[in-house]
């Protein structure tokens, strides 16, 4: 066996849909720096994407950039292909795509309904999917839901319903892959400063929101990475879990 074989076993593999955006960014980040060769997944923004993965390969890791809708089972197929190929394998799929569109439900545009649901419940069935049949003995598999499916905040109805559906999922799926040592989890965040939070909400929302949880301010895409780069490594006792990563938001 040569050297060049050994070192791909060893290597630990992350694929990370929704790499390139505000969680995902941090995600990708923290798990390079923890030694993960990372796949960083865009569906629209390949030259950010590209961006991380140039910073990554430039401090010495191991990065790749793939794009692709995540509801297209074919394309998602290919991608988790092109992963293995690459990497030699794939230890844990962190699924943080996703889309956000806020009405009450009296007024939502159905439309917008369909381009949730197809985009959050089909896309993570996927992933999951996918990630079944992929991932190694000893990996991780994280989907993301968000802490609205318990504060239940006005206009969050049809987003709130499609990451209810995700949670369904995560733990059905932990449950089908018993013994094959891998854990399935959900990390919900709270309110975090990203621009899918941020964008569209005014100064006194966004103030009156960062006072909500008992520690009194936004979450950071670095505080929810931390969460989940723990559920890639050493949280190999927490399988079939929503972990609420919101600084005790009620």
């Amino acid at each position: 066996m040569t050297k060049k074989t050994n070192e791909a076993q060893n290597l630990r593999v992350a694929f990370v849909t929704g790499g390139s955006g505000g969680i995902g960014q941090a995600i990708v980040k923290k798990l390079a720096e923890n030694g993960f060769a990372v796949a960083v997944h865009y569906s629209g923004n390949k030259f950010k994407a590209e961006t991380i993965v140039n910073e990554i390969v430039q401090q010495g890791g191991n990065a790749i950039s793939i794009g692709g809708n995540v509801a297209d089972e074919k394309v998602m197929k290919k991608a988790f292909d092109k992963v293995e190929e690459k990497f030699g394998g794939i230890d844990v799929v962190i699924n943080t795509a996703g889309i956000m569109l806020l009405s009450s439900i009296i007024e939502l545009n159905l439309d917008d309904l369909d381009k949730m649901y197809h985009t959050n419940i089909r896309g993570t069935f996927i992933i999951s999917q996918q990630a079944a049949r992929h991932v190694r003995k000893g990996g991780a598999i994280i989907n993301f839901s968000t802490s609205v499916t318990r504060t239940q905040f006005p206009t969050y109805g049809a987003y709130v319903a499609s990451k209810a559906a995700i949670e369904s999922m995560t733990m059905i799926l932990a449950r089908e892959l018993r013994g094959k040592d891998i854990t399935v989890n959900a990390v919900a965040p709270g309110p975090t400063a990203t621009s899918l939070f941020l964008d569209g909400k005014d100064k006194q929302t966004i103030d009156n929101l960062s006072k909500a949880a008992p520690l009194e301010r936004l979450g950071t895409p670095e505080d929810i990475a931390d969460t989940v780069t723990y559920l890639a490594t050493s949280g190999r006792w927490i399988n079939g879990q929503v972990i609420f990563s919101n600084g005790g938001l009620a």
